[in-house]
Parts: C-alpha cells; structure tokens; sequence
C-alpha cells in the first residue's frame, strides 16, 4: 500500500517516525514531503527518514499564506503522480485538501481545539479526524478518538530511553540539579494576539535562587546577559534533557506536555488551555497550567516550588499516566494500513462476469 506524509513542523517529525519506521519495515510505499519550519528538516536528516522539500520557512503570518499555498500546489502534484492510498498529517490542512482533489483518502491527527486555522481549514475537507479522548469538540462523524497523547507516539517507554551522556554535552554532571525554559517566538497562526515574557533574566534568577541551573531554550532573541544560558544540542537531543531535567517552565505545550510524559513536573503558561494540558495537570498532577493574570509570576513560583518534592512522587504519577494511555506509534501504524485497505478495496474496480 502506498502513504504520503506530510511534514510541516518538528513535532510532526517526532510524532510520525516509528509510525513510518514501521510501515516502511513491513513493506507499504511511504513517502514523506515537508516545508522548512524550525528544525524540522534537521530532525528528519538525524532520523535519516528519506523525504522531499516542497517549500521554504514562513517568517509572518502574511508570508505563510503564500508558502502554503506552494506546499500544498507542489504536495497535489506528487500526490496525483504517486496515486497513494492515504495521505496523513498533523493538523492537516494541505493533506485534506489534497485528498479531497485526489483518490487519497486523508487522516488528520490533531489537539489543539484553538487552532481556528486548522478546524476551518482542515476539517471539512478530511475523511478521518483523529483525536486524543480529552479533546474538548465534538467533531461528528468523521472524529475517531483514542486514550494517548501526540506525545506518546515517540515518548512511550516502549519507544524512548533518555540517554544520560546528553548531560555532559551541556556541561551538567548527573548530580546537578537543572530547570529548562522554553520561551515562545508567538509566531504560529494559533497565537495571534497572546504575547510571552517580559523580563526572562526574573525566570533566571528565581530559579537559580532555588538552586538550579537553567537552560534556556527561546525562540526568539535574549537578552545579551542571558545568551549563555541558551543551551545548544542537537534537536534529536531535547527529550533527553527533559527527561532528566528537576522542572520545565514553557509557554508551549508541546514542551510541557513532553515532560510530563516523561515523569519530569512541567509548569505551563499560556493564555490558552488544551484538553490535554488540563487532563496531564487535572488527572494525572504532571503538568501545572497557570494561564490568567499575573500567569508568568505565578508560574514561576510553582517551578521554584515544585524541586521540593520527590522525584519519587513524579515517578509514581507518570506511572499511572502509562496504565491508562496507549502506545500512540501502535495506533497510528493500525489506523493507516487499515484505512488504506479498506480504500484499496473500495476503488478495485469488480471482476467482469463472463458466465
């Protein structure tokens, strides 16, 4: 069978890499094609996962209108000549609309109900939406919903150890005690009108007044006083310093949401809440969401507070985490070799009656 994966941001690369390790090792045809977006194409070269560059980076809001509709023209022509069963993505947006101009039939994974971008976009174009459980819409028919999370999909046990030599590489001892910070560019089409912090040398040295190194990651640009925070690995690499770190402080969810998988504390501040981040924080104690007023102070406070318990509290709940939700990777291999059956089936033209 014959599946084409679309590549826009280095989440998708995480999330589909065993899926296509998996499908490739049982013989169906996946062809993978991808936009540059942060380090998406770095990641699909250290994961030596074959693929095709069909656009370039968006740096606005107004610039992505027109790389996308690139993407996408460029997706429907490769699309048209390989004559695949399934087109999948994350999100969606072009493999729909693709889909809907070809005999694919698409599967858009996604889990972030805001994200009017894609719910208009992408949805009434797909055949199959999937989603996690705790995803807030009712997206009708077309909604397939399982217990996981994207970040299960490449940091379930069974996928991922942490490697500890990632600690030497920035300069940590294993005894060291460590935060990591993301801090968000808020340039994604679902940050409109949200903004990050204001004084990132605060976050520093409160936690540093907690007895931790910090390790910055920002998208945007720091301070001069606070460049040599920045840490640099390489971006197959992050999971590992997650895994080990004491704390994580991110305006991104995907970040937060990682840790938390990971049985590391993740503190959350964003003006929005997700169904995911609510139940990672809620259900399981994993993830600390702060997104009102004062959501930064308050935030950080619970960082500097939360390197006062246990690691084995976080172990504790993390393994409660993994008794409930599922190894995602598994899912997404059954669900595209199943809806590329069923549709190579549908569109087999009947053997003639010659009695």
């Amino acid at each position: 069978m014959r599946i084409v994966v679309t590549i826009q941001h280095p989440g998708h690369v995480h999330f589909f890499r065993h899926p296509i390790e998996e499908l490739t090792a049982r013989g169906h045809e996946v062809s993978v094609f991808a936009r540059e977006n942060d380090v998406a194409i770095d990641l699909l070269e250290a994961y030596d996962i074959d693929h095709e560059v069909l656009a370039g980076e968006s740096n606005s809001l107004v610039s992505l209108a027109a790389v996308q509709a690139t993407y996408e023209t460029r997706l429907l022509r490769r699309v048209r000549r390989i004559d695949p069963d399934v087109v999948t993505a994350i999100g969606g947006v072009a493999a729909s609309h693709v889909g809907s101009m070809t005999r694919a039939k698409s599967l858009v994974y996604y889990d972030t109900e805001h994200a009017t971008f894609v719910t208009t976009l992408a949805y009434p174009f797909a055949d199959v939406i999937c989603t996690p459980e705790c995803y807030r819409d009712d997206l009708g028919p077309k909604q397939v919903t399982y217990p996981g999370y994207h970040e299960l999909a490449y940091l379930h046990p069974d996928r991922f150890a942490p490697d500890p030599a990632v600690l030497d590489a920035v300069g940590l001892g294993y005894e060291d005690r460590y935060a990591v910070v993301r801090l968000s560019s808020w340039q994604a089409s679902h940050d409109v009108g949200h903004g990050g912090v204001d004084e990132p040398g605060a976050i520093v040295d409160r936690l540093e007044d907690a007895g931790l190194r910090v390790l910055l990651a920002a998208e945007g640009t720091l301070p001069p006083e606070l460049e040599s925070y920045q840490f640099t690995t390489s971006p197959d690499r992050m999971h590992d310093l997650l895994a080990y770190a004491d704390v994580v402080l991110s305006e991104g969810a995907t970040t937060a949401a990682e840790a938390a998988v990971l049985g590391t504390p993740a503190v959350y501040v964003n003006p929005l809440s997700l169904g995911y981040t609510d139940e990672l924080g809620g259900k399981y104690g994993l993830l600390f969401g702060f997104h009102g007023a004062k959501r930064h102070v308050r935030g950080l406070e619970r960082a500097a507070s939360i390197v006062e318990q246990p690691r084995s509290t976080w172990v504790r709940r993390r393994q409660r985490l993994l008794e409930d939700q599922i190894d995602v990777a598994d899912l997404v291999v059954q669900q595209l070799e199943t809806l590329a059956r069923s549709h190579r089936t549908d569109r087999t033209p009947p053997v003639a009656n010659t009695g």
